[in-house]
């Protein structure tokens, strides 16, 4: 047990901290006439003042965003420079913690590399000693030493810009921009592209106002469903109503979380709105965003106190086993596919509606929390790290784990079910050592993946995922009885010899207490009432 490492705790998993709802927008020409020109002026407002950050370096003040809020507002209005300064500072952050990632993941690389390059040529890893495996040979080594070089050369770029606040965004995202010199192998003409990346550059979001009519005055939204804008001031001349707005034929009905989102409408509460184009369907879709009040977490042992259902995910399907407060598996074990194969959607599509069964299967249960392993692939889908399996690389690259994750969280929010997160160390080696074969029946085939969800679930109750623990080790036999390790964690005793109960299970009986005590007869043998006279030996009769 040397080699194992000590276990995080277990935890109850926050709840999500907002909510995002989205509707088609059945738009007429004229609105989507409207709503391009407006999106393309916010758009170029919101690429010079991303700029304008940019060159602020890392620490602005308070001051310089109030400059280029107010530059802003004369050439929009006051609540769009609001909404645009925003969304330029958030992306920032964004790219400013991407590059603290990507550095993160330089040295990482470089120090796996360098360690390896020490190693002589078909050194054996040793993990005892805290040694890596060296290269196979020569030429992979060259090549190696080479790329170590080309991977200090971009941390001295990305540490340079990190020092300066300098950071690179483009608006529109780079693979997309990237696609414009690759037109041929993505199937697109320079037609298709370009409607693609000026609907990608497009600004057409408003955050929320609380105390403002309908939560929002720049983009708002009636309790009617009725879409309208606050035009920007060069584009005044297109509005078709009062005090400069534009009103939208389409109308708005939201399905999902619809009486919710009106609650909020209608007591004027925050609500934050962003108008978006798909150009590869042709539609136009709305999305409604709002902050959730922060709920208190309920205590780990509540969570517990129903049992658990055990979550082991895998690449195709998640492996589900429902366990009693005891760490004892009940019933049979769930196991819910996904194809992870495809586009996006798809794959988005099938992880949702795995998810789904999977709480539907915990609400029959009966119980309040639902258990998955704290998985994190974010460093270890290098090829320094698992070398030449590509097959393994790959199937953890695909992975969603934080998508999985963050899907759950969410879904099971609504359900009012806990998630409890534990750690993943060795479940699914000790699930299958201690669970796999004691649960195989001639009608039941039990996985590992199986194996690994009991063990996931009784971590998290507490318990350790061996199904006994080891008798004494002078006496490796039941002599002095075994220790069982399915009580509580804090029962006294949990750990001492179980009581020697008389009975069939020892093949013995205490005086007086057996299943013929007081029978008088019994004590007799000759004269016993089970020796029945038809089969007991008459005398010789006389005759002979």
């Amino acid at each position: 047990m040397g080699g194992v490492r000590e276990l995080a705790a277990s935890f109850v998993v926050p709840g999500p901290a907002g909510v995002a709802i989205r509707d088609r927008l059945r738009v007429s020409g004229a609105d989507e006439t409207v709503l391009c020109e407006v999106g393309a002026f916010l758009g170029s407002l919101a690429a010079e003042d991303l700029v304008v950050r940019s060159q602020q370096g890392a620490a602005p003040d308070a001051a310089a965003w109030a400059v280029r809020k107010r530059e802003l507002t004369g050439r929009s209005s006051a609540r769009w420079a609001g909404s645009v300064t925003k969304a330029t500072h958030d992306q920032w952050a964004l790219a400013r913690r991407g590059q603290a990632a990507h550095i993160t993941w330089l040295r990482g690389q470089i120090a796996q590399i360098a360690a390896r390059l020490a190693r002589p040529l078909g050194a054996k890893a040793c993990k005892r000693e805290g040694l890596v495996r060296g290269y196979a040979s020569r030429a992979e080594w060259h090549a190696k030493s080479r790329r170590l070089h080309v991977l200090q050369g971009r941390l001295a770029v990305v540490e340079a810009d990190w020092a300066a606040g300098r950071v690179r965004v483009v608006r529109g995202g780079r693979s997309l921009m990237n696609t414009r010199h690759h037109l041929a192998e993505a199937g697109l003409s320079e037609r298709a592209w370009r409607e693609r990346w000026e609907a990608a550059r497009m600004f057409l979001a408003a955050d929320g106002e609380s105390g403002k009519r309908f939560g929002n005055e720049t983009i708002r939204v009636t309790d009617s469903g009725q879409l309208s804008l606050k035009l920007p001031l060069p584009l005044a001349h297109l509005a078709n109503a009062p005090h400069g707005r534009y009103v939208l034929d389409a109308r708005v009905a939201f399905q999902y979380r619809g009486q919710e989102w009106l609650d909020r409408i209608t007591a004027n509460r925050a609500v934050a709105y962003r108008i978006h184009h798909d150009t590869v369907r042709g539609r136009w879709y709305v999305t409604a965003s709002w902050q959730r009040a922060a709920t208190p977490v309920l205590p780990l042992e509540a969570a517990l106190a129903q049992g658990v259902v055990g979550v082991d995910m895998n690449d195709d399907h998640l492996a589900a086993w429902q366990l009693d407060t005891h760490g004892n598996p009940v019933g049979e074990p769930q196991r819910f596919f996904y194809d992870l194969t495809g586009n996006a959607d798809h794959r988005d599509a099938q992880i949702r509606h795995a998810l789904t069964r999977l709480l539907h299967f915990a609400r029959r249960s009966g119980v309040a929390a639902i258990a998955v392993e704290d998985l994190d692939f974010t460093d270890g889908r290098s090829r320094e790290k698992h070398g030449r399996n590509k097959r393994f690389r790959r199937l953890i690259s695909r992975f969603p784990t934080a998508r999985l994750k963050a899907r759950l969280v969410s879904m099971a929010a609504e359900q009012d079910m806990a998630i409890v997160a534990v750690d993943p160390a060795y479940t699914s080696r000790w699930g299958g050592q201690h669970w796999q074969k004691p649960l195989t029946t001639p009608t039941r085939k039990t996985t590992r993946h199986d194996a690994a969800s009991i063990g996931v679930g009784r971590r998290a109750l507490g318990h350790p995922i061996r199904r006994r623990a080891a008798p004494p080790p002078v006496h490796q036999s039941d002599v002095q009885g075994h220790r069982t390790g399915q009580a509580r964690p804090d029962t006294r005793g949990r750990e001492e010899t179980r009581p020697h109960v008389p009975g069939p299970r020892t093949r013995c009986a205490p005086p007086g207490g057996g299943a013929k005590a007081g029978d008088q007869c019994a004590q007799h043998r000759s004269g016993h009432m089970a020796e029945h006279a038809s089969w007991l030996q008459d005398s010789l009769p006389l005759s002979y």
